[in-house]
């Protein structure tokens, strides 16, 4: 058996021999050539997986101050699904073109200048000559006339943006000097070692211009989660980044403050804390039930403490305060449903419910309005509905 499988002529072997070594080197080839490509693969698979994990985090951990889109809470933190966040800007074009033109005319007023000064050599004279006639050739006979009249359109086209991102710039947007974050702050480093290192130490002189401070998330600073965890919502973050839009920009509910300034960003008409006016304003209003519940899962962000055992469930708000016992407690006596809960939200420190702490913010009269409360007091109220 052993001599069949032989080759028994040495021509033979060395073909044979030959035909195999070939064959191993161009396997080894192919993998080489598709290495790059399959890492690619295992790498694009493993960040999939990373920033599906770090949804899951981002849901758990950050909603209740950045909101459950990422788009931040109205004076509770700024928006990460930002396009400030990514540096972009939307005036970009229109910046560039204007200092372009702003240096032609600048050369073009010293040339000219130069040129008519008594010391200056002939030779020197025939540079600046060709150069003017370049900086004619492309802008007329007139340059200063035409790049006034261009710079005149950019700045037109200025003003319509900035009109139209009139509510975002009310929000604290300011698309001349604010439009990038990083740059605002002085940070040196890349974004994602920005957001890696904000999540691991967090930041207590936030305090100073948020009604909480950005808390520490890392293990090793005392926080909750592991480096992997830290991780993975910083993929998350960074998947964020897109081709940005307006709509975009007009999205976000709430944008950074530079800090050591004080959050600026307010309610025209807000409530106030004195309950008993704002029960009078109430019977002004109807609430909007489908409203008070994108208020209440977005924009404020209750949902992140009442779905939790950090505050009463959402569902058993109205119920209990209705139908329960939450108003046979002796320091609610003589109140009305609406009343409690009214005060609930604007004077919170009033009253606690016996076992939970104390978590509500205490800036609700100063966030909302009165139709933004009739349609928020309107959901918890569906719960006793059909």
């Amino acid at each position: 058996m052993l001599q069949r499988l032989l080759v028994e002529k040495i021509e033979n072997r060395i073909l044979l021999g030959v035909t195999m070594f070939l064959g191993i080197m161009v396997l080894v080839g192919w993998v080489a050539i598709n290495e790059p490509g399959r890492m690619q693969a295992f790498e694009e698979q493993y960040l999939g997986r990373s920033v599906e994990r770090g949804a899951a985090l981002f849901a758990n951990n950050c909603t209740t101050c950045h909101g459950p889109d990422g788009r931040g809470l109205t004076g509770v933190a700024p928006a990460l699904n930002n396009p400030v966040l990514f540096g972009y800007d939307y005036l970009a074009d229109i910046r560039s073109e204007s200092e372009r033109l702003q240096t032609a005319q600048t050369e073009f007023d010293a040339l000219t200048t130069e040129f008519a000064a008594q010391d200056v050599t002939e030779e020197r004279k025939t540079e600046i000559q060709t150069r003017l006639d370049a900086i004619t050739a492309e802008y007329g006979e007139n340059p200063t006339d035409a790049i006034t009249a261009q710079l005149a359109e950019l700045e037109t086209q200025r003003t319509a943006f900035t009109a139209q991102i009139q509510s975002a710039i009310e929000k604290g947007f300011d698309p001349e000097t604010l439009y990038d974050r990083l740059a605002y702050l002085g940070w040196g480093g890349t974004l994602e070692a920005f957001i890696h290192t904000t999540l691991i130490s967090g930041r207590p002189v936030s305090e100073s211009y948020w009604p909480n401070p950005m808390a520490a998330w890392s293990q090793t600073a005392g926080g909750p989660l592991r480096d992997d965890q830290i991780q993975d919502i910083t993929n998350y973050i960074l998947n964020f980044d897109r081709e940005w839009t307006l709509e975009d920009l007009l999205a976000v509910n709430q944008f950074a403050v530079r800090p050591g300034q004080a959050n600026t960003a307010t309610i025209e008409n807000p409530i106030g804390t004195d309950v008993a006016a704002i029960l009078t304003q109430l019977e002004t209003v109807t609430g909007d039930a489908n409203n008070g519940q994108t208020l209440y899962n977005g924009a404020l962000g209750c949902s992140g403490c009442h779905s939790t055992t950090v505050a009463p469930p959402t569902d058993e708000t109205w119920l209990t305060v209705t139908q329960g016992d939450r108003l046979s407690d002796p320091a609610l006596a003589g109140y009305t449903p609406e009343q409690y809960l009214v005060q609930s939200i604007v004077a919170p420190q009033a009253y606690t419910v016996p076992g939970f702490a104390q978590a509500m913010p205490q800036n609700f009269g100063e966030r909302l309005d009165i139709q933004m409360l009739a349609d928020i007091l309107a959901y918890l109220e569906s719960y006793d509905q059909p």
